[in-house]
């Protein structure tokens, strides 16, 4: 009986440390920094470089108004923040180091947790004078009064005080170091990947906990309905075979020459963040990324069309692909007008599950770029039974594999 009230109490003693510890994390008091011209403008570069306008912008409302809504499945829906300067929906009350709480330990002005949603676990790295650059601009900005909807996390997610427990297990919080054995280029980029264009959050598949696998980083996932691709030097279903140029052009232009052009949150990132950055820092995360240790893909992706003609299953595929699609994309894939319409060839047609090329169907894309904006129009009117056809023959004849969707499938995906 002893013997299991010691274990007891020893298991009480690590919870209440761990719980010290958890909820003891402050930063450091500093008295406020006024901002200038110069941090202004720096921070304009620095919410650009980690694409803020993308999560805290709802369709159709001000940019930076938040309200912008994140359905998590099976855990609740979130709406991001309003991070305007507005005093009483926005963030015009926070101090210096409210600011720098929320980005490097996920906690609120109020003390509240934020949920890794925001990814302060990857924000954590900024430096002070990054992150107090990004205030200031964000602080210049006109006020828009905007309350938005009200977090809807089902139990036992909606218990915010549990975030504690998880950013002591997952936020690092520690600022970013140079390794002295690497190049400045190198280093620039890995603060750029890992920290603030934050690609491991989409680009990383998640553990039981909704925390990034270390074992599976950069190596891709599915984030929204939408396939983040791996990013990992890995030759057949990463990067490892993509060229210098080919890597500037798609984070740029948000199309590389035989690979096809980008699509979903990569194509909303590249439109409001990655083509305004400086070509060294371009060149910078492309360095960066060329250096992760390759790791396979879950599902292999192949970008490199099979020679092979569709079966006779395939007909009504062909009909509908003849009727909808090939006006603009030929019946080869090869595009009729621009290099965006090219099928044959990408990441996108290439993906045995057809992830992407369902939603692109159903939805659409728009993609802004130097020479304007190019749109791709959603096709979500047309029946499942149409939009399975279709995906299944695009993805066979135009990639290589045949996904096998059903109505169902594509019913589930909308």
């Amino acid at each position: 009986m002893k013997r299991w009230i010691w274990i007891l109490a020893v298991i009480v003693l690590i919870v209440v440390v761990i719980s010290w510890r958890a909820f003891s994390l402050h930063v450091e008091h500093r008295p406020d920094v006024a901002a200038t011209p110069e941090m202004v403008k720096r921070g304009e570069y620095l919410v650009q470089a980690g694409d803020c306008i993308s999560c805290h912008t709802a369709p159709g409302k001000a940019a930076f108004s938040g309200g912008r809504e994140f359905d998590l499945g099976g855990m609740g829906t979130l709406y991001s923040p309003n991070i305007t300067p507005d005093k009483d929906t926005g963030i015009g009350s926070w101090s210096d180091d409210d600011f720098r709480s929320a980005l490097q330990l996920g906690i609120g002005k109020g003390g509240e947790h934020l949920y890794p949603a925001f990814p302060y676990a990857s924000f954590t790295i900024l430096s002070d004078d990054d992150v107090l650059a990004i205030k200031a601009y964000l602080f210049s900005l006109a006020p828009v009064k905007n309350e938005p909807p009200a977090d809807a996390m089902k139990f036992p997610y909606n218990q915010r005080a549990l975030m504690a427990y998880w950013s002591w297990l997952f936020d690092s919080n520690k600022r970013f170091a140079a390794d002295a054995s690497q190049s400045a280029a190198w280093n620039r980029g890995k603060y750029l990947v890992d920290g603030l264009a934050h690609c491991g959050e989409c680009h990383t598949s998640r553990n039981f906990l909704q925390a990034r696998s270390s074992s599976k980083e950069y190596a891709g996932a599915v984030t929204q309905g939408w396939k983040a691709y791996n990013i990992t030097s890995d030759k057949d279903t990463g990067i490892g075979n993509w060229t210098d140029d080919a890597l500037v052009s798609y984070l740029t232009t948000g199309f590389a020459a035989g690979h096809g052009p980008a699509s979903g949150p990569m194509a909303e990132a590249i439109s409001n963040s990655l083509r305004h950055l400086t070509a060294d820092d371009v060149h910078a995360i492309a360095t960066y990324v060329r250096s992760l240790e390759p790791k396979a893909a879950a599902v292999p992706v192949v970008a490199s069309a099979s020679s092979a003609s569709p079966d006779a299953n395939m007909e009504y595929g062909r009909q509908v692909y003849a009727r909808e699609c090939a006006n603009c994309h030929h019946r080869d894939g090869s595009g009729t007008q621009s290099d965006y319409e090219m099928l044959r060839g990408s990441r996108t047609v290439g993906d045995p599950e057809a992830i992407n090329l369902t939603q692109i169907v159903l939805h659409g894309e728009t993609l802004e770029t130097a020479n304007g904006r190019i749109t791709m129009p959603s096709f979500g009117k047309l029946s499942d039974t149409d939009v399975a056809a279709v995906v299944n023959y695009t993805a066979q004849t135009l990639g290589g594999h045949a996904p096998n969707l059903t109505p169902q499938d594509i019913a589930a995906r909308r």
